[in-house]
């Protein structure tokens, strides 16, 4: 399943500083796997939601389902995962699978009214995207998003000798406090048009977005925006790709 579990003691106290976690907390966590994390929200007071899908994992945390502590395990795929049964507000706190890392985060921002914050473990790479700054290589589709729901904020590197087995890539745990979405009725729209240009992130604006909007008025819009006619998507903030949406309107798909 593609796991590296966490052995270090040390850094499982800083993710549960750095997601703030207190007595009473509801927190959902990922891929709890033999259970360090799990363990120790469980110490700090707080009720734990734990979504293991390796069978054998997720029976061997029953051994923590001690009387009155706060528990509660499910055998299952976070990704067809019934999040009906959780209530809010929640704390997500998880080592997340790197290799499904997107999707997982797609899905959680589709349920985001549970969720005060969410603090993860990530691939170094991917926590660069979800921080990427203006004009970056970094800069991405997935950048724009995650700023749209939240503002993922890196909080520590985690080296590979503190997982079995060792990864080969670098980890790095990021916070993100949600907020509320500027353009929720229009979220399909807005990211059709984002995906549209990521992908051709070696043309221009004008060029990748062709198909979408007569290039005249494309260029008026960049121009109205104080961008160059030939800007590409990464050079865009959010607010400025929320200001050339709301100038175009919807994209003729």
């Amino acid at each position: 399943l593609s796991q590296n579990f966490l052995i270090d003691d040390n850094v499982v106290q800083k993710i549960i500083r750095t997601a703030d976690v207190k007595t009473g907390d509801r927190i959902l966590e990922i891929g709890s796997g033999p259970g360090a994390l799990t363990e120790a929200l469980l110490k700090e007071g707080a009720q734990v939601f734990a979504v293991e899908k390796d069978p054998h994992l997720a029976k061997a945390l029953s051994r923590f389902q001690t009387p009155g502590s706060s528990l509660h395990v499910f055998c299952d795929d976070i990704l067809r995962f019934n999040f009906g049964c959780l209530q809010a507000p929640l704390k997500v706190v998880a080592n997340l699978p790197y290799h499904i890392t997107t999707p997982i985060l797609e899905r959680l921002f589709t349920y985001r009214d549970l969720f005060s914050s969410i603090t993860i473990m990530v691939q170094t790479e991917m926590a660069e995207r979800m921080q990427a700054p203006i004009g970056s290589r970094a800069m991405s589709s997935l950048s724009i998003f995650l700023q749209f729901h939240a503002q993922p904020v890196i909080s520590f590197q985690v080296s590979s000798s503190c997982f079995y087995p060792q990864p080969k890539v670098g980890s790095t745990v990021l916070r993100m406090d949600l907020k509320q979405p500027p353009i929720p009725s229009l979220h399909a729209e807005f990211f059709c048009l984002i995906r549209k240009a990521f992908q051709q992130r070696r043309k221009t604006l004008r060029a990748s977005l062709a198909s979408f909007y007569p290039s005249g008025q494309l260029i008026e819009a960049l121009e109205e925006l104080q961008l160059c006619k030939d800007a590409r998507p990464e050079e865009l903030s959010l607010d400025r790709w929320l200001g050339l949406f709301a100038k175009m309107g919807k994209p003729t798909l």
